[in-house]
């Protein structure tokens, strides 16, 4: 694994501690012995090809997958110790971003974006069309998008929906899975730019599952890049690099100088065989 990494320095605070995670589903090992800590304020893009465990890894950070072996800690707290109830607390403080946005195609785009305060909070109606327009107006939404449904905007507009519905709760943790995925070159750099707009107005750590190179390198402070286990050998790290995102092109691991530049490299021979 590159060590181009600078370790988290002894004053910042670690919100996500991943202690040697191994997650196998029946015979499959899809993440060895995963050791990463996140420190609160952190951006990270994790990275690597399809089938390496990136979308695993997102699940496991938040609940959604608990590890064979290994433990998760948010905050101090061993998610897999949680009860359903704190687990559920707990969750209060993440905010999604879905690939697809996952909006509720029957509700409004208002009622989409009102939804997480009305089911976890006492706010009164005042207060809720208050904060569902300020963060309409945030990610760069007109005031008459509140009455149509999802099916009526664009695909960009419904990741903007999703991201203003994501941090409504002004979360902590804040999980993007492939936030720019399906749009043109236009529209992911505004949600690149939505992205880095929500870290200057909040206090809020953020993960970031991408293909996308220009959104690790513009977005992120810190770039993971895993590696499918089934290619890797038995005492081979699954994080082929933990680096700042300037130092992905002169990587010391051929593999993720290929990734980085889409160059197929060993994968033409490997796919033939």
């Amino acid at each position: 694994m590159s060590t181009d990494a600078e370790p988290p320095r002894a004053e910042d605070k670690p919100l996500i501690q991943v202690r040697n995670v191994t997650v196998t589903f029946e015979t499959q090992t899809i993440l060895k012995e995963i050791n990463i800590t996140i420190p609160a304020g952190q951006t990270v893009a994790v990275i690597g090809e399809s089938g390496c465990g990136k979308t695993v890894f997102m699940k496991t950070l938040v609940g959604l997958v608990t590890p064979t072996r290994g433990e998760i800690l948010f905050d101090n707290m061993n998610l897999a110790a949680l009860s359903p109830q704190q687990l559920s607390d707990v969750r209060r403080r993440f905010g999604f971003v879905f690939q697809n946005a996952a909006l509720f195609d029957s509700m409004s785009i208002f009622d989409n974006v009102a939804f997480p305060l009305r089911q976890s909070t006492e706010a009164d109606a005042a207060e809720i069309r208050e904060r569902v327009m300020r963060h309409l107006q945030e990610v760069g939404l007109p005031k008459n998008v509140i009455r149509r449904r999802p099916s009526e905007l664009s695909g960009g507009m419904r990741k903007r929906v999703g991201l203003a519905r994501a941090i409504i709760l002004e979360p902590e943790l804040v999980v993007y899975d492939e936030p720019t995925t399906g749009l043109d070159p236009i529209m992911s750099d505004v949600i690149n730019e939505l992205m880095l707009d929500v870290r200057r107005r909040y206090p809020v750590t953020s993960v970031i599952v991408t293909h996308d190179m220009r959104t690790a390198q513009k977005v992120a402070d810190r770039v993971l890049m895993f590696f499918p286990r089934t290619r890797l050998g038995a005492d081979d790290s699954q994080v082929l690099y933990d680096g700042p995102p300037d130092g992905l092109e002169d990587a010391n691991e051929r593999r993720v100088r290929q990734f980085v530049r889409g160059e197929a490299g060993d994968r033409m021979k490997e796919i033939s065989q």
